[in-house]
């Protein structure tokens, strides 16, 4: 199978690494020329469009930020279905809206193509010893085709059922995520009126029973969120915004998890 992939950032960068040095035909293009410096010296080959990319590729992945960029890269003037051959296949591991991936595999199949959305979790270092989580939502035998190309990097490969599915559980691992930040931020503020500085009761609770990545997180800067929130709060805010999109159109309640998810996004200063 010929990949194209297309998002080399901090987390698509290594996976694009796992998939040319598993020995797969790859084929990259990347708005900012820097991204493709760490591929000199492998055999990627380097596309000018995303359109040209798609031309050379039987699977393409995207990992670029959100909805609008997946839209952008797959359906401009040279984009990836401008040039993606009947019988390919569009693999989302973006965190995007369900619907954003319904819309986008309507226009796919309109040539022939399928689309998949498969959102991952785990970062560079699980993408480096090959355990990123894959959550996967799409047509079996599509998932199938796609799985030894996902097994450079990731394990393991969850086929959650059908398109969407993927996202509904990735945004639904970081709303938790996020309600588990605003319970930390809490307690750390309780700490701090007590009189325990924070940086203090973050290393004490970070090696107890009550630990949690998203405390953690918070404790690797002084137990403070202004840092962290340029870095997360946009993209955190992206997705609690998703999941109560997602369950408002099922009408099911929202709960305690979309309240300590506020907290967390306020502290963050990026209020849904």
């Amino acid at each position: 199978m010929r990949v194209g992939f297309i998002g080399l950032g901090s987390q698509g960068g290594p996976m694009a690494r796992r998939i040319v040095e598993g020995g797969y035909d790859l084929t990259l293009w990347a708005r900012r020329p820097a991204t493709l410096e760490p591929f000199a010296g492998t055999a990627a080959k380097i596309a000018d469009s995303p359109a040209e990319l798609a031309a050379a590729s039987d699977l393409v992945c995207l990992c670029v930020v959100g909805d609008d960029d997946v839209t952008e890269v797959l359906t401009g003037d040279s984009g990836v279905l401008a040039g993606l051959a009947s019988g390919g296949i569009v693999a989302i591991h973006s965190t995007v809206h369900p619907d954003t991936c319904r819309d986008l595999a309507e226009s796919a199949a309109d040539q022939g193509v399928s689309l998949i959305d498969a959102p991952v979790s785990g970062g560079a270092p699980a993408v480096g010893e090959g355990q990123l989580l894959v959550m996967v939502g799409g047509e079996a035998d599509v998932v199938e085709r796609c799985r030894p190309v996902f097994a450079t990097y990731g394990d393991p490969i969850v086929h959650l059922g059908p398109l969407g599915s993927g996202q509904v559980a990735k945004i639904l691992n970081n709303l938790l995520f996020t309600a588990n930040m605003g319970s930390a931020v809490s307690a750390l503020e309780l700490g701090e009126a007590l009189g325990i500085p924070r940086d203090k009761l973050g290393e004490v609770v970070t090696r107890g029973s009550a630990n949690s990545k998203a405390l953690s997180s918070i404790a690797a800067f002084g137990g403070r969120t202004d840092q962290l929130a340029a870095i997360a709060g946009a993209l955190l805010q992206k997705d609690v915004r998703h999941a109560a999109s997602i369950a408002d159109a099922a009408s099911a309640p929202q709960g305690a998890v979309f309240d300590a998810a506020d907290a967390a996004l306020s502290a963050l200063e990026h209020p849904r």
